[in-house]
């Protein structure tokens, strides 16, 4: 038993250790303001989102790139709020004006109503790049020049950029706020040892020619989430050289963390859901060993109590991966520049090993609830 839990945690080190060494090799990217070349369609896919879409087209119309280069369309997934009719308001009532702004339904065809969104833009997409996001997001004003620069300067397929949470208050969005550091840390480090695993839809963009190459969401279209991590896949086995990440400030698009428990755990349930369909060998072995040690946490409080394994031994586990954790959450904290929330670290490391065995168990035995639809396994 102590060599199992022992081994355990040695792999552990050594995977969050890894992180930590492709964090660093990934170079912070500066802009250098070049002339603007690449033409981009944004698609943004929503449901239900009347009270976030004033902030995320505020942040649209101050975006520092030449209306003409790029476009938007927003995919209406069967809102039955009055979504639309805000979206439309705002758009007459401020004039955002790039070159077109195109609001269309989507149509349902598969068991993830957001991929089927995605490719029904994309086949009205005009330009040759698609930039994602979501309508809970709000947009940095060089987003898209940072995106054009990299592609001038390194010509990607695809490109994967930082997302996190802004306006935290309270434990519950804090604790999110450090859950997303801990994922953005483990999406930069594994593009740094290059095993890029992880990416996010609310900020990423690539080519619509990559899209069609692979056949876009074919063969995981029945699962619920994973738009962007199924597609990196895809886009990592056709030319690994060709996925990059952009870890540059002017970047990082933010969101707004949830308010309840009850609807973190149905988001985190819908990201954990689509793991048991992803290829990636990598990806697969890193959420099991995170799994293990989190588990083995509360294993170890049990063991303890039965005398199996001392206090000091459990205190001593806890305290490596309590470090090691720390190490990569304050190297993702000071790049987004959000050192000052570190402050609720000890508190969301003790909670996190029992709230992420609860997703796990939910997302394997009994599936989710997201806006208003069901979902299983």
């Amino acid at each position: 038993m102590i060599s199992l839990i022992i081994g355990i945690t040695v792999i552990y080190i050594f995977l969050i250790g890894s992180f930590i060494l492709g964090f660093d090799r990934i170079q912070l990217f500066e802009l250098t303001f070049l002339k603007p070349k690449t033409r981009f369609s944004i698609i943004i896919p929503f449901r239900n989102e009347a009270k976030n879409l004033p902030l995320l087209l505020k942040s649209i119309s101050r975006l520092k790139y030449p209306k003409d280069y790029f476009e938007i369309i927003f995919v209406d997934d069967d809102s039955d709020d009055d979504s639309v009719d805000v979206l439309n308001a705002i758009l007459t009532e401020t004039g955002i004006t790039p070159t077109d702004i195109k609001v269309i339904k989507n149509v349902n065809s598969s068991n993830s109503p957001k991929k089927d969104a995605i490719s029904l833009a994309i086949l009205r997409a005009k330009y040759d790049w698609v930039v994602t996001t979501d309508a809970d997001c709000t947009l940095p004003i060089y987003w898209l020049n940072s995106f054009d620069e990299c592609i001038q300067k390194q010509n990607p397929d695809l490109i994967a950029a930082p997302v996190t949470y802004h306006h935290t208050k309270g434990f519950l969005q804090n604790f999110q706020l450090l859950e997303v550091l801990s994922l953005q840390g483990a999406t930069i480090g594994a593009f740094g040892i290059k095993n890029p695993f992880l990416c996010n839809g609310a900020n990423l963009a690539y080519k619509k020619l990559l899209f069609k190459m692979v056949n876009g969401f074919q063969g995981n279209s029945e699962i619920a989430s994973g738009d962007d991590v199924f597609l990196l896949e895809k886009a990592t086995e056709q030319k690994l050289a060709k996925v990059h990440y952009l870890k540059c400030k002017q970047t990082i698009v933010t969101s707004t963390a949830l308010n309840s428990t009850p609807n973190l755990i149905a988001q985190r349930v819908r990201w954990a859901a689509k793991s048991s369909a992803s290829k990636s060998i990598f990806g697969k072995l890193t959420s099991l060993v995170i799994l293990a040690q989190n588990a083995l946490i509360i294993c170890g409080l049990i063991f303890t109590a039965c005398g199996i394994l001392t206090p000091t031994a459990l205190l001593f586990i806890f305290m490596v991966k309590l470090s090691i954790d720390f190490t990569l959450i304050y190297k993702t904290a000071n790049f987004f520049d959000q050192k000052n929330h570190l402050k609720h670290y000890l508190l969301s490391a003790l909670y996190y090993p029992f709230f992420s065995v609860c997703v796990v168990f939910i997302a394997i035995f009994k599936g989710y609830k997201w806006k208003g639809r069901r979902y299983r396994q």
